[in-house]
């Protein structure tokens, strides 16, 4: 799950990590009397999406006074941003920040992530910051440190300080850099995240360390934890399929292709993907529907993938272990039968009660195209979209 800036930077407060002053803004007006209770010279405007590249795209600027204000929130608020991050389609601006201004004297990159090849929290640092960490890691690889964090032991302070050093924070710093990478680790840790990235980091002219950008992602797995967190979800920057796929615990992403998949388990439906890639077809949406599904719960799964506007058939992947396959094909039969399905629909079933869920389709009057194998199934789907 992703929050949005202003919201990382509060809870980063919590954990006395330094953060500019700020106030959220929904409409001009409020924009305009955020920086006037701020009352800096210097105010910034920022776009809040759920996506980086936000300053390239024109969603972040310096405004010199009021009416600077005024001018940058009416261009902004409503602008649909196209970052490297959001595609092509670009994401609406709904929300600002207004922000104090900053004396930059130098920026940094600092984050944490879990690392999956050694399963532990990684703590990274550059001395290039303000640049996306991938081009810094394509161009400079040297310049990103990193220390692996014991879990038995947390960041330890040796491992903040040699980080510091390496990344050349000025000496009479390094005491203050080493308290907010800690700080940062300690909300790491204690919110569950999967990253906290500070793109700034920077050292102020006053001789302050602050985070001048924040991003912080949660595992959703352990939102359960955290009610405070759910509660700064923002539904207008996620799939509105993603948001109903989650009310019935699906796991469903949407892509770009045309090809709608309904798959039980994760690796089977990465396979199905690729299978439908390999034959010359593409996947409108990964979807797994777990193995403990119910015809409800498939029938919705169908609903979902149909509510897609490109989705121009649909391949049906079931291996039946604990998901029998008699349940699938009643809820796939239900939700055709609902909805008037009139698009191609392969299904290939194999495992638990596999003869009598072949039954079930076979009786249903529908026009459902039996498949032998994955393979057998990817090429007929891909051929009657075509």
């Amino acid at each position: 799950m992703n929050i949005h800036e202003y919201q990382g930077k509060a809870v980063l407060r919590q954990y006395g990590v330094t953060v500019p002053n700020g106030k959220v803004a929904f409409s001009v007006e409020e924009a305009v009397s955020a920086a006037q209770e701020l009352g800096t010279p210097v105010v910034v405007v920022k776009a809040q999406i759920h996506a980086g590249g936000r300053g390239k795209a024109g969603g972040v600027k310096v405004a010199k006074g009021l009416d600077e204000v005024k001018q940058y929130a009416e261009q902004i608020l409503g602008k649909v941003l196209v970052t490297h991050q959001t595609g092509p389609e670009g994401k609406e601006v709904k929300r600002l920040l207004i922000e104090e201004g900053c004396d930059i004297k130098k920026e940094y990159y600092i984050g944490l992530v879990v690392d999956r090849g050694t399963g532990r929290v990684v703590l990274m640092g550059s001395e290039e910051g303000g640049t996306e960490i991938e081009e810094v890691a394509a161009h400079s690889p040297e310049k990103i440190i990193k220390e692996v964090v014991d879990p038995a032991i947390g960041l330890t302070t040796f491992q903040a300080r040699r980080l510091a050093y390496a990344i050349n924070i000025p000496n009479e710093l390094v005491n203050k850099a080493i308290k907010f990478m800690l700080s940062l680790y300690a909300a790491f840790v204690d919110k569950d995240c999967s990253i906290a990235e500070i793109n700034p980091l920077v050292v102020t002219g006053g001789g302050d360390i602050i985070a001048l950008d924040a991003k912080l992602n949660f595992d959703s797995n352990a939102l359960f934890r955290h009610k405070d967190i759910v509660e700064l979800r923002d539904l207008d920057e996620e799939d509105e399929k993603e948001i109903q796929a989650s009310k019935f615990d699906l796991s469903y992403i949407a892509l770009d292709g045309n090809i709608g998949c309904m798959v039980n388990g994760a690796g089977l439906a990465m396979a199905t993907m690729d299978i439908i890639k390999y034959y010359g077809g593409e996947p409108a949406n990964f979807l797994d529907v777990g193995g403990g599904a119910t015809k409800e719960k498939v029938t919705e799964a169908f609903k979902i993938i149909l509510s897609d506007a490109n989705v121009k058939g649909i391949f049906v992947n079931i291996f039946g272990g604990i998901m029998k396959c008699d349940i699938i094909a009643e809820g796939v039969v239900a939700a055709a039968r609902e909805l008037g399905l009139d698009k191609p629909l392969v299904v290939r079933l194999e495992g638990t009660n596999v003869n009598l869920g072949k039954e079930i389709l076979n009786n249903s009057g529908l026009n459902i195209v039996a498949a032998d194998s994955m393979a057998d199934g990817a090429q007929k789907i891909v051929a009657l979209v075509k």
